[in-house]
């Protein structure tokens, strides 16, 4: 499994899908249905994903952090 980072390519609004399917090896579109079915239960999805959007760092940002 990678480092959980935006990518900087292949995201569609804050790149918080595509991280994660990166990071459990599934094709982004995957992890963009089951966000969007996951919205159909009730629960803070919106919350996460932005609270995600907001943490998780960009992948050109997270390179030139590390040593």
């Amino acid at each position: 499994m990678t480092a959980l980072a935006r990518p900087t390519h292949g995201r569609m609004i804050g790149g918080v899908c595509a991280a994660l399917a990166r990071r459990f090896g599934t094709s982004a579109t995957t992890m963009r249905v089951i966000f969007l079915l996951s919205c159909l239960l009730p629960g803070p999805q919106f919350l996460i994903y932005i609270a995600l959007w907001i943490l998780l760092p960009s992948e050109d940002k997270a390179r030139s952090t590390v040593w």
